[in-house]
């Protein structure tokens, strides 16, 4: 009974005109996109460069308490979990800015897509997301500020 209704289910996305992929893409890039479907993600070493000339600001989506412990320096702390009431205290900073770039941690965190999402809609422009950005930066030695774990 399974094996029939399975090869029935088959069938049917066959000959469907908008079929369902069978293997999803659950890959980084595929993951961080805008909903057109463009990546939003920037390479490291695209946001080190930007760091490094002074022209991006870089958001951190993780909860206050980590941005505390540590963040990329000179980064903003724009919580994913309160950003419907933290957005106003930096909508300023983030109409100026050239090129804005979120980040959290993990490869899986989706925090910093989350926000940058957000900000696309809220109407800004050139929103990119370092996956991965707080660890992929320490590693790198790269400056941090924070008052430790």
């Amino acid at each position: 009974m399974i094996a029939l209704a399975c090869m029935l289910g088959l069938a049917i996305n066959y000959l469907r005109t908008d079929r369902l992929p069978l293997v999803g893409n659950y890959s980084a890039d595929a993951r961080f996109t805008d909903v057109k479907g463009k990546s939003l993600i920037v390479s490291f070493l695209e946001a080190r460069r930007l760091f490094e000339e002074g022209s991006a600001l870089f958001l951190d989506a993780r909860p206050k308490t980590l941005y505390a412990q540590g963040h990329i320096r000179g980064a903003f702390n724009l919580p994913w979990e309160t950003v419907n009431d933290d957005f106003l205290s930096v909508a300023d900073r983030l109409q100026n800015a050239n090129t804005i770039i979120t980040y959290c941690d993990g490869e899986s965190c989706d925090l910093s897509h989350e926000l940058a999402l957000f900000l696309i809609e809220m109407g800004l422009k050139n929103v990119h997301v370092l996956v991965n950005g707080w660890s992929v930066w320490q590693e790198a030695g790269l400056p941090v500020e924070g008052d430790g774990p």
